[in-house]
């Protein structure tokens, strides 16, 4: 079992600075939080052998780069004990982007991206339907996404 790292004020200010902005420089941030750069390192070293932090992402306008259509798959599957083997084939799938273990309606949640409805289709028809154990699927496209953020991580 793993050990509770015990995070301390200056940890949360870390993690909740770097959330809103990646980029900003060690020595930045270690003004901003007066401290050293040497210790923001330090710091950030420590999160991600903990396995909080996870590295950083680039945040890409993906309607910019043509990929027009989001959508979401609840996945009804044949069995709850076929969820791993399921979740190995559907990571195979490039154009799935987040899934979700769920309770409620669906056994799983999938959020695809696509360049364009054909692109959908076959991944639904082609690759989506084929994987043994999913029973059936329900697929919801998104008009627009309002927003998305990051959870606010208290600093007291």
């Amino acid at each position: 079992m793993a050990t509770k790292l015990n995070l301390d004020k200056l940890d949360l200010q870390i993690i909740h600075e770097m959330m809103d902005n990646a980029e900003i420089s060690y020595a930045d941030l270690g003004k901003k939080l007066f401290v050293s750069g040497g210790t923001i390192h330090v710091r950030i070293k420590k999160l991600q052998e903990a396995g909080i932090v996870k590295g950083t992402k680039l945040n890409v306008d993906l309607k910019q780069l043509g990929y027009d259509v989001i959508a979401f798959i609840g996945i009804y599957l044949e069995k709850s004990s076929l969820y791993d083997s399921v979740a190995k084939e559907l990571q195979r799938i490039p154009e799935i982007v987040r899934l979700n273990y769920t309770t409620g309606n669906y056994s799983m949640f999938a959020e695809i991206v696509c360049k364009d409805i054909n692109q959908l289709r076959f991944v639904l028809h082609d690759e989506l339907q084929k994987i043994k154990g999913i029973e059936r699927t329900e697929t919801f496209i998104s008009l627009e996404e309002s927003f998305t953020r990051n959870v606010q991580v208290f600093t007291q």
